[in-house]
Parts: C-alpha cells; structure tokens; sequence
C-alpha cells in the first residue's frame, strides 16, 4: 500500500460539508516548515497572494505573479498531509476571460497538487466560478474587502458598516453559491451583514475580520504571530515572535562578534555529554 493511500487530505467536498457544523479552521502558510506546522490544526491552509506582502516586501497583492504562487504552493504541498490546500489565483490571471482563469486554474492544480483555488470577487465573477466548477476545478470565493482590487477601492476600509450598504455585497455572496463555489472568504465586513450572508447561502462562510458570525476563520500566519510590522485591526494577534526573533539574532551576532560562538568541537562536546 502506497503512502497517498494512507493518508487521508481533507477535499473540497469535506469543507462544503461544514455548513453550519464545526467551525472550519484556516491559516495561510508560503513555506514546507510552516505548513507543516499549521497541518497539525487546520482544516484548509490557503497559500494566499498576500505572500506578496510578508515575504516580498510589497505594499499590495497586486505584485504577485501566477509562478510565485506555484512556487510557494509546492512548497506548501511538501510540508503538509491532511488539510486541504488552497492556492490564490494572483491579480490578472483569471480576470480577462473564463478560459484565461482556467488555464490559469489548471497550472495551478497541476504543478502544486493542491485541491482547490481561491479568486476575489462577486457577481462579476459568478459565470467564472461556473465554467472553473463544471470543468473540475473547486473554487472558493472572496467577497467583501478585497485586496486585489485596492487601486479601485483606494483603502483597506472595512465594508457593509451601514444597512443601506449590504445589498451589493449579500447579492454577491448568493451569485458566488449559485455559481457553484464550495465556500466563501468574507473580508472586513460588519458583523451583522457577515450573520446575514452567512444565514443566506449555502456554502461555508469563512471569515477574515468578520465576526464569529462566519462558519470559519482564516488568518494570515504572520499576522497571527506578530511577524508582520503592520496588521489592519481587525487581527487579533496571538502571539508576539517578533521581539523575540530579533533577541535571538541580536545574541548570535554578538557571540560572533565577540568570538564567543561555539566550534565544531565544542559542539561535538555537547552532544556526547547529552
């Protein structure tokens, strides 16, 4: 029996099973060591375009190109065994036609192995989504605050604030459902608008500064960890490595510089007495 067939990755059926059940369990991840790390608890890691930001330095997403994300995604795909792996189509891969975003697609699922892909945007998107699903390929959407499109929206703002605000957003949320997605990132969106979609459609609602109210939460790992020099508000940070990182880098370079660092020898020493 082959290693593959032992091991059991959570799909895109499993995920969409999850409406209205355990709360779906999400993180993003752009290397083999995190992964490995983060496929001890989650449901999903999505190697998500914002790699752009965390590890290229890029004020935006809109920088990152379609080999970044295979790259990363192989990376990903080494490293972890049991969630599913969602890779993000990148700005102008799939916008131009239905047949760009399945090549698009294809080269993704192709080269990473990973079992589903990721695209922002509502209505405008829903005939996409459509020909991707019908032609094999699992979609999750991304409605709400979205960062590929952040030369149009011009800030980071949290959307649907106002009642008055939430039809063009709900509306999209049932268009990406319809169209065939298994589930649904919804980004910066109130509370109460967030419950409202969540309630309105069938698939897997799976929040990023969206309330409680969502079937999942999904978080960028940097953030999570305090890596990140900037996070938008909305994340809750649940550990503070940075400070800790640069103690650790600062002591290494003191020890070379002082010649304090330990030699092969001394280093063989150590590991004999343990």
């Amino acid at each position: 029996m082959s290693v593959q067939s032992t091991i059991k990755r959570k799909t895109a059926p499993d995920i969409r099973a999850r409406k209205n059940g355990e709360p779906i369990v999400m993180l993003t991840s752009y290397h083999a060591h995190t992964a490995a790390l983060v496929d001890r608890h989650c449901d999903v890691i999505l190697v998500g375009d914002s790699l752009g930001n965390v590890m290229h330095g890029f004020e935006t997403t809109v920088p990152v190109t379609l080999e970044m994300m295979i790259l990363q995604g192989q990376a990903v795909l080494r490293g972890s065994q049991h969630a599913l792996v969602v890779v993000d189509m990148p700005f102008g891969c799939y916008e131009a036609s239905k047949e760009q975003a399945f090549h698009s697609a294809v080269r993704i699922l192709k080269e990473t192995h990973c079992g589903a892909v990721k695209l922002e945007g509502g209505i405008r998107m829903a005939d996409t989504i459509a020909f991707l699903s019908e032609r094999g390929v699992p979609v999750m959407g991304h409605i709400g605050l979205t960062p590929q499109s952040i030369n149009t929206l011009g800030s980071y703002r949290a959307q649907g604030r106002d009642e008055g605000s939430w039809g063009p957003i709900l509306n999209d949320a049932k268009a990406i459902a319809e169209a065939g997605a298994f589930s649904l990132v919804i980004e910066a969106v109130a509370e109460p608008l967030a419950r409202k979609i969540t309630e309105s459609i069938a698939i897997p609602t799976i929040g990023i500064g969206a309330s409680a109210a969502c079937d999942g939460q999904v978080l960028v790992l940097e953030d999570m960890l305090g890596l990140s020099p900037r996070t938008l508000k909305f994340v809750r940070r649940y550990g503070n490595l940075r400070p800790a990182m640069e103690a650790a880098i600062e002591g290494y370079a003191l020890d070379v510089r002082s010649r304090a660092f330990p030699g092969p020898e001394h280093v063989f020493e150590m590991k004999t007495k343990g």
